[in-house]
């Protein structure tokens, strides 16, 4: 047998042996449905009309950089459909609330000391943009929004701390995708990257409506200055279709505290 007839049998042989394991591969459309299970029922998963989430939030720095002292934060973050977002993030030192509300967007900073002491700022449309993009994330768990343009891309499979896992890439615009590592056994998420280099781990678990949501979640980014530092957030309670009115996503007028 020559050479060159032995490697056409051994590659013909491979590609046989790998076409059953192939066809058995599961399409990115069965990975999302396995992972929404994981989660909870399509009847719980479909009927979230909103989500509140009440919490702690650690700001770590490198312990090699200066101030690396973690800094704790309250938080409270509220999710509404179709496309509202309001996040309230207080320290001693100041109260940031961020506010998404359709096409509009807002950031409030406040001297907890003296409520007249307050600057608005309106938020540019690439952060608007994101903002819809993460509204869709946390709301449709893990459909998006194909109807508005959104893609998923099959990314392969991947191993992630010995978990074999399938890569997809939730595609909202050029810089707007949440890249989502999911356990292939059980459709666990076990790792989220964006597009701005962050990395977003979760643990443990809270139970609410049916739903299976993170306790913690891990962010690891480097900042401008080049620090590597942690956000984590770790929650007390999630809070499903609680009703909340207009006015606290509207656009806060100057006369109005």
């Amino acid at each position: 047998m020559t050479t060159l007839l032995r490697r056409f049998l051994s590659c013909a042989m491979a590609a046989f042996l790998a076409a059953p394991l192939l066809s058995f591969a599961e399409t990115p459309a069965e990975v999302i449905s396995k992972a929404r299970a994981y989660l909870g029922s399509e009847t719980a998963l479909n009927g979230v009309n909103a989500i509140r989430f009440v919490g702690q939030l650690t700001v770590e720095r490198d312990q090699a950089a200066e101030a690396a002292e973690p800094v704790n934060l309250q938080v409270e973050i509220i999710f509404q459909k179709p496309a509202r977002q309001r996040s309230v993030i207080t320290g001693p030192q100041r109260v940031e609330t961020t506010v998404l509300d359709g096409y509009d967007g807002w950031q409030r900073l406040q001297d907890p000391a003296d409520e007249s002491r307050w600057t608005l700022s309106l938020l540019r449309t690439d952060q608007i943009k994101s903002l819809r993009a993460n509204v869709a994330e946390n709301l449709s768990f893990f459909r998006g929004l194909p109807d508005r343009g959104m893609a998923v891309e099959d990314l392969g499979s991947v191993n992630i701390d010995g978990v074999n896992c399938r890569k997809l890439a939730f595609v909202y615009a050029p810089q707007i995708a949440f890249i989502r590592y999911f356990d292939v056994s059980t459709g666990r998420l076990v790792l989220t990257e964006t597009k701005q280099g962050e990395s977003i781990r979760e643990q443990g678990e809270i139970m609410a409506g049916g739903i299976r949501f993170p306790r913690r979640l891990i962010t690891t980014l480097q900042g401008a200055d080049g620090v590597t530092g942690r956000i984590l957030i770790d929650f007390e309670s999630v809070h499903v279709n609680e009703s909340f009115p207009d006015s606290l996503f509207a656009t806060p007028s100057l006369g109005r505290q």
